[in-house]
């Protein structure tokens, strides 16, 4: 079977698809662009697509009778695929969970600690050769241990996150979910007003339709002042236009973001503020981690190449 892989990959993993399909793998790290979209429907069985790679509507409206059977998304996030419109033309989709979730959850505390303690912006002092020495009162921060975190979303990563927060640095956790669950630990669940009052919120929900701005300029008002906000889920989950009002406003103390509502375009106003933490998308950026997530597509393709059910289908 002809397999699409649309962005390059570990090379073990790439050794595991070539020994199994027919593999034509794009050495573009761009995303697909339109055209490259329609004829991947038209030209493979297979396509191995990945954040960015933007199959909506459009794009299977445009090719009638695919070839393609199977999209077997590279991540869990699959926000950037119509799957509605994939099974409308006859497709499969599947993603890449679990094996994400203890490197989305290390990302989330980076972001917690970088931003809480200032960490970011202190290296860009001593970068700057501007540091004059240690003072009693210069950058300080935000004392992380014994706060009370609140997390947007507890389902696989929200909990790992919940896990780090409470047993390594014995914070208090509340959360808010759409539906009643049992996290695993002491935790309350709260509505989101409440969650959004925690001394550190972060944001770890699917993205998609649904979640969509969830955090905007509402939710982000019962924020404390002296508190961060933390987004490692999908950039438009948050508003990024009322987090940048309440930045620039001083009505929250700070952010750290690994993920933006337009990637890869981070707005001049986020890059000019001291008290945002950015970084490039790098939640699952470890060598083994983007192995494991690669090993989980090809099990997704060859189930299909065998007629057998699929691992991770995505209901």
């Amino acid at each position: 079977m002809r397999l699409l892989i649309t962005r390059p990959l570990p090379d073990r993993v790439m050794q595991a698809a070539r020994a199994r399909f027919d593999v034509t793998a794009r050495e573009n790290t761009l995303p697909l662009t339109p055209e490259e979209l329609r004829a991947s429907l038209r030209d493979y069985d297979l396509v191995l697509p990945t954040l960015g790679d933007l199959y909506a509507a459009p794009v299977f409206a445009d090719v009638p009778e695919p070839r393609a059977r199977l999209l077997a998304n590279f991540g869990v996030g699959y926000n950037h695929i119509d799957v509605a419109a994939a099974r409308a033309a006859g497709l499969a989709v599947t993603n890449t969970p679990g094996a994400v979730t203890d490197a989305t959850a290390d990302i989330a505390l980076t972001l917690i600690l970088m931003t809480a303690r200032r960490a970011a912006e202190g290296e860009r002092l001593v970068r700057s050769g501007q540091w004059q020495g240690w003072h009693p009162v210069q950058m300080l921060g935000l004392h992380v241990t014994g706060k009370r975190v609140g997390i947007i979303g507890m389902g696989r990563i929200g909990r790992a996150i919940a896990r780090r927060c409470h047993f390594g640095f014995g914070m208090e956790v509340v959360f808010h979910n759409r539906s009643v669950t049992d996290p695993g630990l002491p935790a309350r669940q709260v509505p989101l007003v409440e969650a959004m009052a925690a001394d550190v919120v972060v944001i770890a929900v699917p993205g998609g339709p649904a979640t969509r701005h969830l955090i905007d300029a509402e939710a982000l008002a019962a924020m404390q002042p002296h508190a961060i906000l933390v987004n490692i889920a999908r950039g438009d989950v948050v508003d990024e236009a009322a987090l940048i009002s309440a930045l620039e406003g001083r009505r929250i103390a700070g952010a750290g973001l690994d993920v933006y509502e337009r990637e890869p375009l981070v707005p001049e106003a986020l890059r000019a503020l001291d008290t945002v933490t950015l970084l490039p998308h790098l939640g699952t950026a470890a060598l083994e981690v983007r192995e494991a997530m690669g090993m989980m597509a090809l099990d997704n393709l060859t189930a299909f190449a065998e007629g057998r059910a699929l691992p991770n289908a995505i209901a």
